[in-house]
């Protein structure tokens, strides 16, 4: 009998792990996909695609506008559809075309997560989980569904870890509740006077709490099990219409079936209650915002470009108010600042967003994003001294030319263009030519300075 071929990839793993050192995303990315067409299962290679294309959308890449619009709404649409027919290997590929030029949409990696998972790709599945729950701290869902992964796996200690981060993001959710609690008793009774019970399940009486483990275990929850939990907790809440607790389940049931609306109405009856939560505060931002973005979908689809304009308008207003509010609890935080400033820069409130942007590079975390926020709205101003002043910072330290690197020296460039200094502006553009021959125009333009 031949013995199954074993392949082994770590030369390929190396070559993109080398590449993400030098931050060439674009190459790295490249690897990964060929990695991931040869073996779909190959958790490294799905997890290091995921840091891949997270660097290059933080750091100004991810291809020309045409590109992000071709893995737009087109293979989210397909996914959903190969998925709802059960052809979960191909409704993964389309995701992945679609996260390509959306890495960081938080639905669309658990949707991934979930068809890899029921292709039976229990690797790449929980690289991408745990990726989620980097990129969505606040939603427990990704620390829930490789929780469940790890339990079936037998790796029950994992298993309780990962529900412990869950429940970190959120106390009160009642799944992430029930999974620990069995887990904390099921490895209690291997240790103790009980190891000799071959299932925990022997030790449980109550026939409903039994129902309630095998849900919380369960790898995905279906739309009718959401159904008849909202129709259970709406029982609930029609004898309590004033529990806080009862509307926040309520959103949070809402928001897994994608009812947007009903989500954001049961969270914001509950801040009422909640006055002084940051959690639901920026629940509330997070889910309005869902909300915005369903409605700039919906407009897009239907090909009503003026209503999605209009619909992107009042998220960018929305987002705005968000974060001025979450900065008022917490004036502290550097990177909720960072936040607001981008949105008011987007925005055009230039001065606004530079006080903000000021504020936030005291703070050494972000310091180099929100200067080159300041030089981007000095640059905008005609500020050009100010603006090269600020660029200039952002590239201090930089031992290596990376793409925010090149934004910066693109920038200098066009200032130094811009006042006829073309020696100084072919000598920015120079450097990212060394780089990078296919970055922007800086071919052209280096033809032009010949």
């Amino acid at each position: 009998m031949t013995s199954p071929l074993v392949v082994d990839y770590s030369k390929h793993l190396q070559k993109a792990e080398e590449a993400l050192r030098q931050r060439r995303w674009d190459f790295a990315i490249e690897v990964y996909q060929q990695l991931l067409e040869m073996d779909p299962d190959l958790g490294e290679a799905r997890a290091g695609l995921r840091k891949a294309l997270r660097k290059r959308a933080e750091q100004g890449g991810g291809g020309p506008k045409l590109f992000k619009a071709l893995t737009g709404a087109g293979p989210l649409a397909v996914a959903k559809g190969l998925a709802k027919a059960g052809k979960h290997a191909a409704a993964a590929k389309s995701y992945e075309q679609y996260l390509a030029g959306n890495p960081l949409d938080p639905d669309a990696n658990l949707e991934l997560g979930l068809a890899l998972e029921s292709a039976g790709f229990a690797k790449s599945a929980l690289a991408v989980y745990e990726f989620l729950a980097e990129i969505a701290p606040r939603s427990p869902e990704g620390l829930k569904r490789a929780g469940a992964m790890a339990y079936r796996s037998g790796d029950h200690a994992k298993a309780l870890e990962f529900y412990e981060r869950a429940l970190q993001a959120d106390p009160r959710d009642q799944d992430a509740l029930k999974a620990r609690k069995d887990l904390a008793a099921e490895r209690a009774l291997k240790a103790g006077r009980f190891e000799a019970v071959s299932h925990s399940r022997e030790q449980i009486r109550d026939k409903e709490q039994a129902a309630d483990l095998e849900r919380s275990r369960r790898r995905v929850l279906t739309e009718e099990d959401l159904v008849k939990e909202r129709e259970r907790l709406e029982g609930l809440f029609a004898d309590s219409p004033k529990d806080p607790e009862l509307m926040l389940q309520l959103a949070d049931v809402s928001e897994r079936l994608k009812d947007y609306e009903s989500a954001l109405d049961f969270a914001e009856r509950a801040s009422q209650y909640k006055k002084d939560s940051f959690e639901l505060l920026s629940k509330v931002g997070d889910l309005r915002a869902k909300v915005l973005k369903k409605k700039i979908a919906r407009a897009d689809k239907e090909g009503n470009a003026e209503l999605a304009s209009r619909y992107e308008a009042e998220l960018l207003d929305a987002e705005v108010a968000d974060f001025r509010g979450r900065v008022a609890v917490h004036p502290g935080d550097a990177n909720l600042r960072l936040q607001l400033a981008k949105r008011l820069a987007k925005k055009g409130d230039l001065d606004l967003a530079l006080s903000e942007f000021q504020k936030a590079q005291a703070d050494a975390r972000v310091q180099r994003e929100a200067r080159m926020g300041m030089a981007q709205c000095f640059q905008r101003k005609g500020f050009a001294d100010l603006a090269k002043k600020e660029y200039l910072r952002v590239l201090e330290g930089v031992q290596e030319i990376d793409e925010r690197a090149k934004e910066v020296l693109y920038a200098l460039g066009e200032i130094a263009e811009g006042e006829g200094r073309t020696d100084e502006a072919r000598a920015s553009y120079a450097r990212i030519y060394e780089v990078d021959i296919g970055y922007r125009d800086v071919a052209a333009k280096m033809e032009r300075f010949r």
